[in-house]
């Protein structure tokens, strides 16, 4: 092997260039080529040893020797041009010449050589070609009728007189034939393994990419029936693969995707173009995973005709291969954008309500100090001390008014941005709702209110920011009287468990409609303007005290009704300092997380 070996290796320098890029072909174009150019070497390398033992050559004979250039010829045609199928007939046509010759000069039809005429279409055979075989055995079968016909013409020059050496010949003639025949079926048989091993090869790197790919391929007939499914279908759908045929992945497609699931096939099918679409497709619930339950993922399907099958449909229908992929996590980032999106419209828009407001409740105390300021600082109006006292007392109540909207908008600020630091410290509780009602009573009072208290005796001590305590009180107090009308009532109420103070505001005012009272307490929301806009206010005080339970670690529920009055409940811990909430940016992250986990659109399976 090793002396053949770089033999072997001139050999694949004489295949053509463009062969060499397929492997069959090459070897196709080696199978041609070793045979002719070596035989036919080896064949004229032994004419000095044949003219030793043999002496003079006849004239048949050095014709004989001279065609072995012909094989040559036509390998060097081949390495040049890489036309295999006429290299085929070309050689085809030389044999056939060949063996013509010297059947005629040798008897006709009844010729030794004359065998060698089965030769010519075997050896076409290799070509793996029709149109080659059917032209050889053309050439085989007109030679044959040629000399049928000089023969019985009796055209052909008379028959050699029978010797040992004419014997020798035709036993020569005869085993060379077989010896060609086999050779010819050697060479055949190496390509159909060659073919078989390179086919193999081939099947088992396909197969080695299906079983590894994370997509789904899959291959789809008339009317969209599966007819192939990737290996990667048990992992991406959960079920095996014989449940996905025929109909089987149609019947996983959610109800409502399933036309356009249809139409991009059946686009894809008659018109010959590509096609992507996106769907929710049943995925099993397996391993335990999800409780076991069957769920929806999203699916993104590319699929594109397969247009060789198109010749051999009836109807001109083709296949089509189509590739899909799990979007699920790709689908929940974008729905979760889109939430984001819109809750941050929905902010900018309560934020623009909000500077609206502002400016109303920032304008009127501030035409109210400039007004009466100038008033006082004009010298050419006589005021009483009396008047003087009143424009003073004005002024100073707007400043206090603007004061504390000012300092409710940075207290919202802080809270917005994390920035409002709590100091918990231990104190008595009822001293200090006790304190604010009694603050609040001369208020409760001008605005024809009752306040009460009703708090539970043996409170316990707690543990939080007095200061924010007070700012909630305040703020609940306040807004209860303000939006309670005159003859109303105010009451104020205080318990506790084991673990957290009730604390409860309670009046029997205007109350607050269905639709506004689940976002009541967001920042920078305000209640509709049809019942609270003749009262005064920046409507930043639920969002406060919600900011300000919410540092102490604690909830805060409200219950109202249109017109009947609202009640506001807030639940503190005993202890805040061991019950504070986590870090705001921690909060925002898991807050993502809900939402990427909202948006997977695992859809439970229905009855």
């Amino acid at each position: 092997m090793s002396f053949l070996t770089p033999v072997w290796n001139y050999v694949d320098t004489l295949v053509h260039p463009a062969a060499q890029q397929d492997a069959l072909t090459a070897a196709r174009h080696r199978a041609f080529i070793a045979p002719r150019l070596l035989g036919s070497l080896v064949a004229l390398a032994c004419f000095p040893v044949y003219l030793a033992f043999r002496g003079v050559p006849s004239a048949l004979e050095m014709g004989v020797f001279a065609w072995l250039v012909a094989p040559i010829l036509i390998s060097y045609f081949l390495s040049r041009t890489g036309r295999y199928e006429s290299a085929h007939v070309l050689s085809s046509i030389a044999l056939t010449g060949l063996v013509a010759t010297v059947a005629w000069r040798t008897g006709g039809i009844g010729s030794f050589a004359a065998i060698w005429l089965v030769v010519v279409p075997l050896e076409a055979a290799l070509s793996a070609s029709r149109r080659v075989v059917a032209l050889a055995s053309t050439f085989a079968l007109a030679a044959a009728g040629l000399l049928l016909v000089l023969s019985a013409l009796h055209l052909l020059p008379p028959p050699a007189p029978v010797s040992a050496e004419h014997g020798a010949l035709a036993a020569l003639g005869i085993i060379s034939a077989s010896l060609y025949a086999t050779g010819l079926a050697l060479g055949a048989e190496q390509l159909a393994r060659t073919s078989f091993w390179l086919l193999y090869a081939e099947e088992d790197r396909y197969r080695l990419l299906a079983r590894n790919m994370t997509d789904v391929i899959t291959r789809h007939g008339r009317n969209g029936a599966v007819l192939f499914v990737s290996p990667a279908a048990e992992q991406l759908f959960g079920v095996r693969v014989a449940e996905l045929m025929a109909h089987g992945l149609f019947d996983r497609v959610h109800v409502a995707d399933r036309p356009a699931y249809l139409t991009a096939l059946a686009d894809a099918a008659a018109l010959g173009e590509d096609r992507s679409v996106e769907f929710r497709i049943r995925r099993n619930g397996c391993n335990g995973i999800d409780g076991g339950d069957d769920y929806f993922v999203w699916i993104e399907m590319r699929c594109r005709p397969l247009d060789r099958t198109a010749e051999d449909a009836p109807d001109g229908a083709r296949e089509v291969v189509a590739v899909l992929r799990d979007v699920s996590e790709r689908k929940a980032h974008e729905q979760a954008l889109e939430i984001a999106r819109r809750e941050t419209e929905r902010v900018n828009a309560a934020k623009n309500r909000f500077l609206a407001t502002m400016s109303h409740e920032l304008r009127t105390p501030l035409n109210a100090i400039i007004g009466f300021s100038d008033m006082l600082g004009n010298e050419t109006l006589t005021l009483d001390n009396a008047r003087k006292m009143e424009y003073a007392r004005l002024i100073n109540e707007s400043g206090r008014h603007l004061l504390s909207v000012v300092n409710g908008i940075l207290d919202m600020s802080k809270m917005e941005t994390g920035n409002f630091q709590i100091t918990p410290e231990p104190f008595a509780p009822a001293q200090v709702i006790e304190s604010c009602c009694d603050l609040l009573a001369l208020k409760a009072r001008d605005a024809g209110v009752e306040l009460k208290t009703n708090i539970t005796a043996g409170l316990p001590e707690v543990v939080a920011d007095r200061r924010a305590l007070n700012q909630i009180l305040i703020n609940l107090i306040s807004n209860a009287i303000k939006f309670t009308p005159r003859g109303g009532w105010v009451t104020v109420g205080a318990s506790s468990d084991s673990l957290k103070l009730v604390i409860s505001v309670e009046d029997n005012g205007v109350g607050i409609g269905e639709d506004d009272l689940p976002r009541l307490g967001e920042a920078f929301f305000q209640a509709r303007a049809a019942y609270d806009r003749r009262h005064d206010g920046s409507g930043l005080g639920l969002s406060i005290v919600k900011g300000l339970v919410h540092l102490h670690g604690g909830d805060m529920d409200i219950r109202s009704r249109l017109n009947e009055g609202t009640r506001v409940t807030v639940r503190l811990p005993l202890d805040c300092e061991g019950r504070r909430p986590v870090d705001p940016i921690k909060l925002v992250t898991e807050r993502a997380g809900e939402l990427a986990e909202v948006a997977k659109f695992k859809v439970k399976k229905s009855a």
